[in-house]
């Protein structure tokens, strides 16, 4: 299968509600912890070495990335910034949780957020707001349960069930969850066909 997101290229940084993109087309947004695995996961699922590190500048912590998606038009994925509030001011702190829910509540392009996690640490305090903001906005959520090939296979497929389970008690099906690794590209595909769906990006045809 070929790979839709393989051009992905960086677009701009956006401080301010006002630098985003036009209000048109589709986006997926990523967030996650800081150590969680994000830009990996982004970097794998665009087979690319690097791209989520292209806009790393003093500030990132508080800019919306975003990633455009040729040769499709309007389609991007946003990586939003990592947790991590306590690490800056906290006048900063608070300009950035009002950008992020001015950006839930009002983005029309906004199909879904991917959220990261790492496997063996999964469901902290900000995964689950992040979850349950999505769920509140309309938008649906899908889990990426990264560094899988940390652990054996049947601890990680444990660390799945018990996850899903939870997510599908308080969400029911509005939340998804996989295993997933860029190491070892371990779920990269399914979750490759999540994010297209919601971008509305046509699988190729079969050959």
């Amino acid at each position: 299968m070929s790979n839709p997101f393989a051009r992905a290229s960086y677009l701009l940084a956006a401080h301010t509600p006002q630098q985003l993109p036009p209000d048109g087309g589709f986006e997926v947004a990523f967030a996650g912890r800081s150590n969680a695995g994000k830009s990996s996961a982004l970097n794998a699922l665009c087979q690319q070495n690097a791209l989520a590190r292209v806009s790393k500048t003093p500030g990132r912590t508080q800019q919306l990335v975003f990633f455009a998606l040729p040769p499709h038009e309007n389609r991007y994925l946003v990586d939003l910034p990592g947790y991590g509030y306590a690490k800056v001011p906290r006048d900063l702190q608070a300009h950035w949780q009002a950008f992020l829910a001015r950006y839930f509540r009002e983005r029309e392009a906004l199909k879904g957020l991917v959220v990261v996690m790492d496997i063996r640490h999964p469901l902290k305090d900000y995964d689950r707001q992040m979850i349950a903001f999505a769920v509140e906005h309309g938008m649906p959520a899908h889990v990426l349960l990264t560094k899988a090939d940390k652990l054996g296979r049947g601890a990680a497929g444990n660390t799945l069930q018990a996850v899903r389970r939870e997510l599908q008690a308080q969400h029911g099906d509005k939340v998804s969850v996989q295993t997933f690794s860029g190491e070892s590209k371990v779920g990269v595909d399914e979750a490759r066909a999540v994010i297209a769906r919601w971008l509305r990006i046509a699988p190729p045809a079969a050959a």
